[in-house]
C-alpha cells in the first residue's frame, strides 16, 4: 500500500509525520493509563463496597470481558465509520464509560461501577482496533518495528504512572481511613464510606472531559484514512476449509488467553496482596506501578535481544520458564521476597503477547482476519483467571492463590517449545 507520506513536500511530510506519531503514541499512552488504573480501582472498591477479593476481582472481568465482547463488532463499527471517525466514536464511548463512575460513586452501587468499566473497555476496545494499523503507516515500513516499540514504550510507562496518580486522589490516607473505620458506628461508617466513594469523582471527571476533547480533537486531526487492503492469495491455504483446522493458532488463541490472565493477576492483585501480607496502603499502593516498571525493563531487553540475539520462539520459553520459577518463588518464600517476584512477573510477562501473534498467525493466509479476532477474544482471560485467584485467596490465603500461575506458564512454554509448529491436528 503506497504510503500517503511520500505525496506530500519534505516540510509537510515532516510535520504531518509528526503530529501524526504524537496523537498515535497519545493513544497508546491512553491506553495504558486506563487498562492500569484497575490495579488501584480494586482495593479502593474492596473498601468502598465493602467487598471480598472475588467480589473485588470483577473489576478486571467487567473491564476485560468487554474486549471479548467487542473483538469482532469493532471491524464492523470501522468498516462504517472509518478509522479515523472510529478513533473519534472510541473515545467519545470512553467518556461515556468514565462519566458512570460519577452516580456509581455518589450512590456507592458496586455495579454501576462495574457499568462504567464495561463501557470504558468497550471503547478502549474500538480505539485499540482503529490505531494500531497507523502504527505501520505513518511512516516509512522500514522502520515500523521502532515505532512500535516507541508506542509499547508509551503504553507501559503510562501503566506505571496511572495507579500512582489515582491513589493520590483516592487512597492517600488508606491506613489511617480503614483504621478509623473500624471504632465507627453503623451510621458513621455508612457517611464515611460514602465519603471515600465520592474522591472518585474529581478524577473520573477530568478523565471524561480530556477524552471528550480528544474525540473533538482526532475530527480535525490530520491523520489519512486507511484503505483496507485486499487479500492477497486467498485459495493458498490448502486443505483448510476453517479456522480450526490450524492447531497452531487454536493453541495460540489459548496461551494467549492464559497470559493475559497471569499479566492481570500479576498487575492487578499485587495491592491486595501486599495488604493481606499486613504491608501498610501507603506503601502496597505503588506495587501495580513496580510490576509495570519490571515490565518496561523486560520490553527494552526484548527491544535489544530480539530477533538479533533470540528468536521470537526461544525468548517466549524463558519467559514462560521465568514464570514459573517466579511463580514458585512467590508462593513458597516470605512475605517481601514474594511480593518482589510478584512484581517481577512483569519481567516475565513483557515480550510475551508479541511473540504469540506472529506464531499463532503463521500460515493463517486468508483466515488471518478471523484468527486475529480470535486473538483478541482470548483477552477474556483477563477477565476470568483473576477470579480464579480470588476464589482462592478468600477460601485459603492470597500468597497460596498464585499457584494458579504455574499451569499457566506450563502451557505457554510448551506452546513455545513444541505445539505452534504444529501444521494440523494429529
Amino acid at each position: 500500500m503506497e504510503n500517503k507520506y511520500q505525496k506530500n513536500t519534505p516540510t509537510k511530510d515532516k510535520r504531518t509525520y509528526i503530529i501524526s506519531i504524537t496523537i498515535i503514541g497519545l493513544f497508546f499512552f491512553i491506553f495504558g493509563f486506563v487498562t492500569w488504573l484497575n490495579g488501584i480501582l480494586i482495593p479502593y472498591l474492596k473498601i468502598a463496597c465493602e467487598l471480598t477479593n472475588f467480589q473485588a476481582l470483577f473489576v478486571t472481568f467487567a473491564f476485560y470481558i468487554s474486549y471479548t465482547v467487542m473483538a469482532l463488532p469493532s471491524s464492523w463499527i470501522l468498516k462504517k465509520t472509518g478509522f479515523k471517525n472510529g478513533m473519534m466514536v472510541g473515545l467519545f464511548v470512553m467518556a461515556i464509560g468514565t462519566a458512570m463512575f460519577i452516580p456509581a460513586a455518589q450512590t456507592r452501587v458496586y455495579e454501576l461501577f462495574l457499568l462504567g468499566l464495561f463501557i470504558l473497555g468497550t471503547g478502549l476496545a474500538l480505539l485499540q482496533t482503529a490505531s494500531n494499523p497507523y502504527v505501520t503507516i505513518i511512516g516509512p515500513r522500514e522502520s515500523a518495528a521502532k515505532r512500535i516499540s516507541i508506542m509499547g514504550i508509551c503504553n507501559k510507562v503510562a501503566g506505571a504512572i496511572a495507579p500512582l496518580i489515582l491513589a493520590y486522589f483516592i487512597l492517600n490516607d488508606g491506613d489511617t481511613f480503614v483504621a478509623n473505620l473500624g471504632n465507627l458506628d453503623a451510621a458513621a461508617k455508612v457517611i464515611a464510606l460514602d465519603g471515600l466513594a465520592e474522591r472518585v469523582i474529581l478524577p473520573y471527571l477530568v478523565m471524561t472531559i480530556v477524552l471528550v476533547l480528544l474525540g473533538i480533537m482526532i475530527r480535525f486531526a490530520p491523520l489519512p484514512e486507511i484503505e483496507e487492503e485486499q487479500d492477497e492469495n486467498v485459495n493458498d491455504v490448502v486443505g483448510k476449509t476453517n479456522i480450526f483446522q490450524f492447531p497452531n493458532l487454536v493453541l495460540g488463541v489459548l496461551a494467549l488467553f492464559f497470559y493475559v490472565g497471569a499479566e492481570v493477576i500479576a498487575g492487578d492483585t499485587i495491592i491486595s496482596y501486599g495488604r493481606s501480607l499486613g504491608i501498610p496502603l501507603d506503601t502496597a499502593k505503588i506495587f501495580t506501578s513496580l510490576t509495570l516498571a519490571s515490565m518496561i525493563v523486560g520490553y527494552v531487553i526484548g527491544i535489544i535481544l530480539i530477533p538479533k540475539y533470540l528468536s521470537q520462539e526461544k525468548a517466549l520459553a524463558i519467559s514462560a520458564i521465568l514464570g514459573i520459577l517466579f511463580s514458585i518463588i512467590v508462593v513458597l518464600t516470605p512475605p517481601m521476597i514474594s511480593v518482589t517476584f510478584v512484581a517481577l512477573l512483569g519481567l516475565a510477562n513483557a515480550i510475551v503477547w508479541p511473540a504469540i501473534w506472529p506464531l499463532a498467525l503463521h500460515g493463517l493466509n486468508k483466515f488471518i482476519k478471523t484468527g486475529s479476532a480470535m486473538l483478541i477474544m482470548a483477552i477474556a482471560g483477563g477477565a476470568i483467571l483473576p477470579l480464579a485467584w480470588g476464589m482462592i485467596a478468600d477460601d485459603f490465603s492470597s500468597q497460596l492463590a498464585y499457584i494458579v500461575m504455574i499451569p499457566l506458564y506450563l502451557f505457554i512454554y510448551f506452546y513455545a517449545a513444541k505445539w505452534h509448529k504444529l501444521s494440523a491436528w494429529k
